[in-house]
């Protein structure tokens, strides 16, 4: 069975609201008439008109057929009208409006006894969105407010946007690309159906000392020459809290210092991560006499070439 486009059919879009596909309509039934009208095909046009019309005509239909053209197509994807299938007693409900009907609106509504018996159900769809977080939120939980834009009808039946506020609790734990979902949150159901869920992806926001893999975190941490060279007991401010490490002897710029565990916390079945010092040598400004001198001194005595092996 051909999938038709009743929206195609009138002209009209599937945001139109009930006013528009009146109208629509309209003007297409007088210009089709067949009392009126020259067109060869006027009588045709004027039965898919009418049979158009008697489905987005009709909230509940409209909100039906609506639903329906969700619905998975049997045969190769591509657009209306490739081997379309509706669902098992989709049309319960529902009665045909003439004896003229297509195949395509009797199928959709064969399963009807008589008059309309309840209106159709369907559950809402479900929403999603990005909820941006900080590192420190992962560790120790949170709570964030979200604003959402949902679509929605006017009493025009014109699709309008409106805000809606939501606090958010944000588990410890959480990492990026994990979704939290809260049910009942998303799109409105029909005729009574229930909402749909909303399910919130996790983000982090930019951080230029830490740089997040999985559940691992990596955090850059400057030291001082004499600290890499000689080896220091340094205090490093962690996303978990202050931590006293060892700096060894004779270490170079992007060495790494594991501390085990103390990534992003376990959450579930996952295990905590491990957080990685990444040491990085930075050098005192040469912005004093004395400061100067020490270089120059540097220069003399140590014969340091830190080219020595470029092109090896």
């Amino acid at each position: 069975m051909e999938y038709k486009d009743y929206y195609a059919t009138l002209g009209v879009p599937k945001t139109a609201s009930d006013d528009d596909i009146k109208k629509a309509y309209r003007k297409l039934v007088r210009k089709y008439h067949p009392d009126v009208s020259r067109e060869a095909n006027a009588d045709a046009r004027t039965k898919e008109l009418n049979e158009a019309y008697g489905v987005l005509g009709d909230p509940e239909k409209r909100a039906a057929y609506d639903e329906l053209g969700k619905a998975p197509r049997a045969g190769p994807a591509g657009p209306a009208g490739q081997g379309f299938r509706p669902p098992p007693g989709w049309g319960a409900g529902f009665e045909s409006s003439s004896g003229n009907d297509s195949d395509f609106f009797k199928d959709l509504f064969a399963h009807v006894g008589g008059r309309r018996r309840q209106p159709f159900q369907a559950r809402g769809e479900d929403s999603h969105a990005t909820i941006r977080i900080t590192l420190q939120d992962s560790y120790h939980g949170a709570t964030r407010t979200v604003t959402l834009r949902v679509p929605e009808h006017d009493r025009q039946g014109r699709v309008i946007t409106r805000e809606r506020t939501l606090n958010v609790t944000v588990p410890k734990g959480v990492t990026a690309g994990q979704q939290l979902r809260l049910a009942g949150q998303g799109q409105p159901g029909t005729g009574g159906g229930g909402a749909g869920d909303l399910y919130l992806e996790i983000e982090f926001a930019p951080d230029a000392r830490y740089r997040i893999d999985g559940r691992d975190v990596h955090e850059t941490v400057p030291v001082a020459p004499w600290e890499a060279m000689l080896g220091a007991q340094i205090d490093v401010p962690t996303p978990s809290g202050r931590v006293s490490v060892t700096v060894p002897p004779g270490s170079q710029t992007g060495r790494k210092l594991r501390l085990k565990g103390r990534g992003i916390p376990p959450a579930g079945s996952a295990p905590a991560g491990d957080l990685y010092l990444v040491l990085e040598v930075a050098l005192p400004p040469a912005d004093t006499a004395g400061a100067r001198a020490l270089y120059e001194q540097m220069a003399r005595e140590l014969k340091f070439d830190p080219r020595a092996r470029l092109g090896e």
